[in-house]
């Protein structure tokens, strides 16, 4: 009864056997291997950007980073929500990557609103000496609260972003449960809707260690290739990425696994509220945020389902009190597990 994330989730099958299969004989290192071909041919035909250029790195963080850092000077600043994973769980390293340019936090407990982003970039007027100078945007996709931004609030952010001359980038650690929980194509919510370049994730959603980083303008391409090794990220062996990449596009296999993930945190979702749970946040994807009695946390504990997330201290105190959890299903959770875990309530 695991909920901690959807990175304490196995890899998929295919993708482990695609790494078993590349670890047949010799290959190029350091994304020369042969099958990096066919994981840009494939990552091209799906965002629907010929001209894209794709890397792969180990990490999210290492991919949001480095990313930001082709867009931004170390006399700049990154605008962000206040709860976007490059401020809540990176441990500084986008300010790190580059150069300790700031973060710009956009006041919101979920979504960043235009109006607040074009507020936040107006305080920021490039000319001040005094001052950051205004840099790129960055979106969590999905939100660290587990909403999904439609494409016209995607829109909206990446319209005010461009009016003041802004890059945009967008963190999509998540992103394949965005797509399915929309159903719209992955270019109708990248570039198509503004984005400059793309944390593609796929720890998070069944492979073992991979994100690529996508730029839809090749102009950022050598310089992202400098900044990932001086940064330390370029894998020799970097077969393995290309692997777990390639099985991961194959036949859609990044969708799938998305869409079984949302159906699980939905299935999830209606149990929590039958028991009498109190949904926190709307759950678009495969994260959910609830509240229930610190007697009910108790009794999961004491069943052994105590992989989550929770608030407060679950030894003392009044067994009514609600307390906040976060569940997050990955691809792999049956709705027998999950039923085990409601149970429990």
């Amino acid at each position: 009864m695991f909920f901690a994330s959807d990175n304490s989730g196995p890899a998929h099958p295919h993708i482990m056997q695609r790494v078993m299969d590349a670890n047949a004989g010799h290959a190029m290192p350091y994304g020369n291997d042969e099958i990096m071909e066919d994981v840009r041919a494939a990552i091209r035909a799906t965002f629907e950007a010929p001209e894209a250029v794709v890397y792969l790195v180990s990490t999210g963080t290492a991919a949001n980073s480095l990313a930001l850092a082709c867009y931004c000077q170390p006399w700049q600043t990154i605008f962000c929500a206040q709860v976007a994973h490059i401020e809540e769980d990176e441990c500084n390293a986008p300010e790190f990557y580059t150069g300790a340019a700031k973060l710009t936090l956009i006041p919101t407990d979920d979504k960043m609103s235009p109006d607040a982003l074009r507020a936040a970039i107006a305080r920021r007027p490039n000319g001040n000496v005094h001052m950051a100078q205004a840099g790129p945007v960055s979106i969590t996709q999905v939100t660290e609260r587990g909403s999904v931004y439609t494409l016209e609030e995607l829109r909206a952010l990446t319209a005010v972003a461009r009016e003041c001359d802004l890059p945009v980038h967008l963190d999509g650690a998540r992103l394949a449960n965005a797509i399915a929980a929309l159903g719209c194509t992955p270019a109708e919510m990248t570039w198509k809707s503004g984005v400059d370049v793309l944390s593609f994730g796929g720890t998070k959603n069944g492979c073992m260690a991979v994100e690529a980083v996508v730029f839809f303008d090749p102009a950022k391409a050598w310089e992202f290739e400098l900044r990932r090794k001086r940064g330390a990220h370029l894998l020799s062996k970097h077969r393995y990425l290309s692997a777990q990449m390639a099985a991961y596009m194959t036949d859609d296999l990044w969708l799938k696994m998305a869409q079984s993930a949302n159906a699980n945190a939905r299935y999830l979702t209606d149990g929590l509220r039958a028991a009498g749970a109190e949904l926190l946040h709307t759950p678009d994807a495969n994260m959910v945020f609830a509240r229930f009695p610190r007697a009910t946390h108790q009794k999961l504990h004491n069943a052994g389902a105590k992989y989550y997330l929770w608030e407060g201290d679950l030894d003392s105190g009044p067994a009514d009190e609600m307390l906040a959890a976060r569940l997050v299903c990955d691809w792999s959770i049956s709705k027998d597990l999950i039923d085990q875990f409601l149970s429990h309530f």
